[in-house]
């Protein structure tokens, strides 16, 4: 009985310290899986290391028709959000959509995130959004990472 709630309270403890993307502010889409190149999801934070590029992909169905949509990327560090600078913030160019997007369809969006050598060392809470035309939020992801 004891090794079997021993077995149970460590893998309560594995699932504690997974990584978790949440939800903040979605309006007309919901993403189904986000996946991050190079990231344990065992662990509470996805470790981006500086001077790399990190690359990714959100999978999300659509309720509403978007024309155009457009990627913004804060930081946001002791509740202070910053923006990551992005080369191309343009969607639907080399992302894997294909403008306009349909309502009630899926979708795969791909992107790469530089991490500057000059970010600090910290932990980030990253939000990741796709914006339609009229700047609503399609979706808007949240992602638990540490800068090294």
């Amino acid at each position: 009985m004891l090794r079997y709630a021993v077995i149970a309270c460590a893998v309560l403890v594995a699932f504690a310290g997974a990584l978790e993307f949440s939800d903040c502010g979605s309006k007309t889409g919901k993403f189904t899986r986000v996946a991050i190149e190079g990231c344990d999801t065992t662990k509470a934070e996805c470790i981006l290391k500086r001077n790399t590029t990190v690359s990714f992909s959100i999978d999300f169905a659509l309720a509403e028709e978007a024309s155009a949509v457009k990627t913004v990327v804060h930081g946001k560090v002791l509740g202070i959000e910053m923006p990551f600078p992005l080369a191309n913030p343009d969607a639907c160019v080399d992302s894997g959509l294909k403008c306009p997007l349909e309502k009630g369809e899926s979708y795969r969006y791909t992107a790469t995130l530089p991490v500057l050598k000059s970010y600090p060392k910290v932990s980030v809470l990253v939000k990741w959004e796709l914006q339609d035309q009229d700047s609503a939020d399609i979706i808007c992801v949240e992602i638990p990472a540490k800068i090294q």
